[in-house]
């Protein structure tokens, strides 16, 4: 089962995607997680402690290790292999908690649209390798947008989960990554609705949510609020997160079952 997890930036997208990484984990599932966003707060969001986080580089990064497998040299405007080996890095360069491998892939800067470098091959390569190779459950924490999928990857998600929050620029920008995973080929898409607080931001949600699936709407927690600051893992301390968690990924295995026409497998 592949998933990949956006939306606009402040929606709480980390926050679900660790509760839902965690259930699946406990419930046997083989997890790995990509924090494929330049935030990068996937890892603190499954519950890894800070001081592994602090010697983590994102893939993004590893010119060097980027140079050796591409075969590109130091000289701007040199040739590259399109498709170089990457087949040891998830195993070899993910941390594991909790029965979670996460690998921090991270963005790659560009100068001007559409470049390619030594970098960006080496993300995009580890990317459609992760996603059509490997056989764990994988859920990718992403920017707001599909930038990171191209022609090879986008036949293996099983699901695009867009998380949004009672606000029109939450479902504007929901509606953009619509139209752009659309266009890119991706028709499985589906809506997760975080910070409810009242029955006028449920009505709010289900309105703005149009015709695509809403598959939860998860309340407004302070206790998430407060473990962030606190530094601390919301699944590790509240009994109600780790039940949303739960009900959260026994929705999607059978949301995913429904549109796939098969049933996920757990290993």
């Amino acid at each position: 089962m592949k998933i990949a997890v956006t939306g606009k930036g402040g929606v709480g997208k980390s926050t679900v995607i660790g509760m839902l990484a965690r259930a699946l984990a406990e419930g046997g599932w083989k997890v790995m997680a990509i924090d494929a966003d330049p935030d990068a707060n996937l890892g603190a969001a499954i519950g890894v402690p800070a001081e592994t986080l602090a010697g983590i580089t994102p893939i993004s990064r590893m010119t060097a290790l980027a140079r050796e497998r591409t075969g590109a040299s130091e000289t701007a405007g040199t040739h590259f292999i399109l498709n170089p080996r990457v087949d040891d890095i998830p195993d070899g360069l993910s941390v594991e908690h909790a029965g979670i491998k996460l690998l921090t892939m991270g963005t790659v800067d560009h100068a001007g649209g559409g470049c390619v470098c030594p970098e960006h091959t080496l993300v995009r390569t580890l990317l459609r390798h992760v996603m059509t190779r490997r056989r764990e459950c994988v859920l990718i924490d992403m920017e707001a947008g599909v930038e990171h999928f191209g022609r090879g990857t986008v036949e293996a998600v099983d699901l695009l989960l867009v998380v949004v929050e009672p606000g029109h620029r939450s479902f504007q920008t929901a509606r953009q990554i619509e139209g752009l995973a659309r266009e890119l080929g991706i028709r499985r898409i589906a809506l997760v609705a975080n910070k409810i607080d009242s029955e006028t931001d449920e009505r709010f949600v289900r309105t703005e949510a149009g015709d695509l699936p809403l598959l939860a709407m998860l309340p407004a927690d302070p206790v998430i609020r407060t473990s962030d600051r606190a530094g601390i893992c919301c699944w590790d301390i509240s009994g109600d997160i780790r039940q949303r968690g739960r009900d959260l990924a026994a929705t999607i295995i059978e949301h995913v079952a429904d549109i796939t026409g098969r049933m996920p497998c757990a290993s």
